[in-house]
């Protein structure tokens, strides 16, 4: 390697470095040519194996990082979330690859469509993994959406029940009340809506895998009287019923399809009813990842908070409360990735070592996303114009959860008095 060779190579780095807004991170070519921003501690090294990778992370970073990243051509030394988060802020003032990201996201959206053939196709590829794969990293319920911490050291199961109580809370769901969910997972929510706050439920799912599963946990747990698990798309649901509830499918329905889904709440509760969405989503408009779409969540998308709003206009809903869960979603994919890369060689041995760097990126990437604020997570509650069921302010919210929590604790110290004096 010639002095010249090596100086055109490191011309090169500094290029890419400041195409990305010069993060804090250190980019090393084959050749041993490297570059870092002046002045900055790196918080990663990523190694890049010739001329061509280089090329490519000039033209479009998110592609061939994430492409190089999972075929194992690029490696990463150092905190992957740390390299995400550092780059995700330095690129939000930076253009690099747009054109690409913008092309690639169009041919997407023409064969990722979320019709009614295309979102069960999509669906498919995704929750139709091996659920004990999901076991590996997921709380014991399989609830494989944002969790809810009400303290910052709460575990993953802990939070994710108080999650779903949060969700009940808030449509101040009551006993004998009847309630469908679009999009239900495993389970566990409607599950949670019967069995501890009485409730008669209907949850849709277009996932084969997810709804056998969660009609055995219904059986098991002597539910099935209270919980239909139904394998259909949202856009068929039918019945009368007095809250609707969707946690984590509105990312799936995708903007072109959201007055199929406003038309589907209407008819589900009619002008009295209420409801809650739960999804996440974006404080300005523009694709989601290309490379998430086309190699994790086909037919994906996190929409601006305006695109849902529009949806309750045709039928006069009321939107009465909109919170950002944002910091915990990222405490949860803190958590899923901790379980993840402690599972790693089972996850390894069910698929292959691409498919384990692929979902790395793909939680870490997502921990970043949420950290940064690249990726929002809200919850709407809606009401329809003649509903009555509108609380005067929000404090049954947290005196119920205060409650709740002293109640546990008091549960606690009973067993570990029983445990000391047996």
């Amino acid at each position: 390697m010639t002095p010249s060779t090596h100086s055109f190579d490191a011309r090169l780095l500094r290029k890419c470095l400041s195409a990305l807004g010069n993060p804090p991170i250190r980019l090393v070519l084959a050749n041993r040519a490297e570059a870092a921003p002046p002045g900055a501690r790196p918080v990663a090294t990523v190694f890049l194996p010739d001329r061509r990778a280089l090329s490519s992370l000039l033209l479009h970073p998110e592609m061939a990082f994430c492409d190089g990243y999972s075929d194992g051509t690029i490696r990463v030394e150092g905190d992957l979330v740390a390299l995400l988060d550092v780059v995700s802020r330095s690129m939000q003032h930076a253009h690099a690859g747009e054109w690409y990201l913008k092309l690639v996201s169009r041919w997407l959206n023409l064969s990722q469509n979320n019709s009614l053939r295309g979102s069960a196709k999509n669906i498919h590829r995704h929750y139709d993994l091996d659920v004990n794969f999901y076991r590996l990293w997921l709380d014991a319920q399989l609830v494989y959406t944002c969790a809810y911490f009400p303290s910052p050291d709460a575990s993953l199961e802990e939070a994710q029940i108080a999650k779903m109580d949060h969700v009940c809370r808030k449509i101040q769901l009551q006993p004998g009340e009847r309630v469908v969910e679009a999009g239900c997972g495993w389970g566990a929510l409607a599950i949670h809506m019967a069995k501890h706050y009485g409730a008669n439920v209907r949850a849709f799912n277009v996932s084969k895998e997810q709804i056998a599963f969660a009609r055995r946990r219904a059986a098991r747990e002597g539910l099935s009287h209270q919980v239909e698990f139904i394998l259909d798309d949202y856009r068929n649901i039918s019945g009368s019923f007095d809250a609707f509830v969707s946690v984590g499918m509105l990312e799936h329905v995708g903007t072109a399809h959201y007055a199929e889904l406003a038309a589907a709440i209407h008819r589900a509760i009619g002008d009295s009813g209420r409801g809650l969405l739960h999804f996440i989503g974006r404080n300005f408009d523009r694709p989601l990842s290309p490379w998430i779409r086309k190699h994790i969540f086909p037919g994906a998308h996190a929409p601006v908070l305006s695109a849902v709003m529009k949806m309750f206009e045709p039928f006069d809903a009321s939107v009465l409360d909109v919170e950002n869960l944002r910091f915990h979603y990222a405490k949860t994919l803190e958590h899923w990735l901790a379980r993840f890369e402690r599972a790693r060689d089972r996850v390894a041995a069910m698929f292959d070592e691409e498919f384990v760097r692929m979902w790395r990126l793909y939680l870490a990437g997502s921990e970043a996303a949420f950290r940064v604020g690249d990726l929002q997570l809200f919850q709407i509650v809606f009401a329809g114009s003649q509903c009555q069921h509108i609380p005067w302010t929000r404090a049954y919210l947290y005196e119920e959860e205060r409650a709740h929590e002293k109640l546990s604790a008091e549960k606690e110290t009973k067993w570990m008095h029983a445990t000391s004096s047996s």
